[in-house]
């Protein structure tokens, strides 16, 4: 095989490679976000009919789903290729619950929700002391 023809065949290959990757930075560049968040991941009807104790299980839980994630791209980046696969594999997920946490902060506002303070512990009953035990022939020990 002459190296003119190896060249045919790696060239387009070459060129179709570098293609990807460019369309792949243009992509990820454009799900970068900062402090806007685009509302097209979710739907922002959901959350109209949520009374403020559905709100409030719905803001733990995304919280929840977004500090997760959070940890599985950190742990993602670490690897070699690990940026392209916290891209490809989680950041549709991050994109779809931050914009969904920030439909429901929206609603909580609307609804004039507030955070419900810790419930105080209960109080635990005081404990019954044992009664003195009695000696094998059922007569008390005298001290």
């Amino acid at each position: 095989m002459s190296p003119t023809r190896s060249c045919r065949r790696i060239l387009p290959r070459a060129a179709a490679v570098g293609a990807l990757l460019a369309l792949g930075v243009g992509v990820s560049g454009c799900a970068q976000m900062g402090d806007t968040i685009s509302p097209a991941f979710a739907d922002p009807a959901k959350y109209d009919l949520y009374d403020c104790k559905q709100l409030d299980a719905e803001r733990k839980s995304l919280a929840a789903r977004i500090k997760d994630l959070q940890g599985l791209m950190a742990k993602a980046e670490t690897g070699v290729g690990g940026p392209v696969v916290a891209e490809v594999v989680y950041r549709n997920d991050y994109i779809s619950a931050r914009g969904q946490q920030k439909l429901v902060e929206e609603n909580w506002q609307r609804s004039k929700c507030h955070d419900e303070p810790p419930a105080p512990a209960a109080a635990t009953p005081p404990q019954i002391a044992p009664a003195p035990a009695a000696n094998a022939k059922g007569k008390r020990k005298s001290g």
